[in-house]
């Protein structure tokens, strides 16, 4: 077991959120499905209270717990993407539903947690050595809500479209 993994609280729909992020990205999946001992805030003996699950490869569990605690922006999950359709799969799947498309490559899913669904070639852009190339680019990502890397190399090259 890894010394560190994520937790979700998700008040009493872990195991929703667990499926849908597994149906969503690749190299995740939903694992055993914990029923609590005894009852608890928000839950009886006999509910779901731990779903463990991977995401990305990585580790973690969502936790139903009770009252509700709503996600802050403070924390979020990055999700670099390789091109237009990846970019295009990920971001349509975390807004629908329910979800929420935010400016500059972040939205929100149903279950109110932050992602930022970014291409790598904006960031290969923000962090071009010519400035004005890194500026041009960050100017192009902060008219975007899901960012369109067309619109991006774009302006890293200094097109105007």
């Amino acid at each position: 077991m890894s010394k560190l993994q994520l937790c979700l609280v998700v008040n009493g729909r872990a195991e929703e959120a667990a499926r849908f992020y597994a149906a969503t990205f690749p190299d995740s999946a939903v694992g055993r499905v914990h029923a609590a001992a005894a009852d608890f805030p928000g839950g009886k003996a006999g509910d779901a209270l731990v779903v463990e699950f991977t995401l990305l490869g990585q580790p973690g569990f969502a936790l139903n717990h009770g009252p509700p605690t709503p996600f802050s922006d403070a924390i979020s999950f990055q999700v670099l993407t390789d091109d237009q359709a990846e970019t295009d799969r990920y971001w349509d799947a975390i807004v629908a539903d329910g979800g929420q498309a935010r400016d500059c490559g972040w939205c929100k899913d149903r279950f109110g947690l932050s992602w930022q669904i970014t291409p790598r070639a904006l960031m290969a852009g923000m962090a071009d050595t010519d400035r004005a190339a890194a500026g041009r680019v960050m100017q192009a990502m902060m008219t975007m809500q899901k960012i369109d890397i067309a619109a991006i190399e774009a302006a890293r090259s200094g097109e105007t479209r």
